[in-house]
């Protein structure tokens, strides 16, 4: 059953919002979930990716491979690593393209505009879990 009635469930509309997304847009459609220390210490599960972040690779053929964010090509809806590259049949090295739901952030490059958004993300999680059940039930 639909949630909201102004969104389409239609697969072929979310996949066109999905191509044509403006570049504010993909910043958040192009997160990574945290490491489990930053989980806990932030009390937020995923952050847009930026460039300067560590991240670590687990899924594909590379997987375990780490290192620093070097490029995010939003464009492409890909992030290249520092010294994950493959060579050419020429010889020359480029870097390889790995979508940021493969990979997920061990130290994030911290910012005055991060740090107001870990918190508030943090806030509304805890503003979500603000009422529990009984405190439901004890209204009707």
């Amino acid at each position: 059953m639909k949630q909201n009635e102004s969104v389409s469930s239609s697969r072929r509309k979310a996949r066109k919002a999905y191509f044509t997304a403006p570049s504010s847009v993909r910043r958040k459609l192009m997160s990574a979930h945290l490491s489990k220390e930053l989980k806990e210490k932030h009390q937020v599960r995923s952050m847009p990716i930026r460039r300067g972040d560590e991240v670590v690779v687990v899924r594909g053929q590379n997987k375990s491979h780490a290192g620093k964010v070097i490029s995010v090509y939003r464009r492409r809806f890909c992030i290249h690593i520092e010294r994950y590259t493959k060579e050419k049949s020429n010889g020359q090295t480029v870097p390889v393209p790995v979508h940021p739901s493969n990979v997920f952030i061990t130290k994030l490059k911290m910012t005055e505009d991060r740090k107001n958004l870990i918190e508030r993300k943090a806030q509304n999680r805890k503003d979500k879990g603000k009422y529990s059940k009984k405190d439901i039930q004890s209204v009707d």
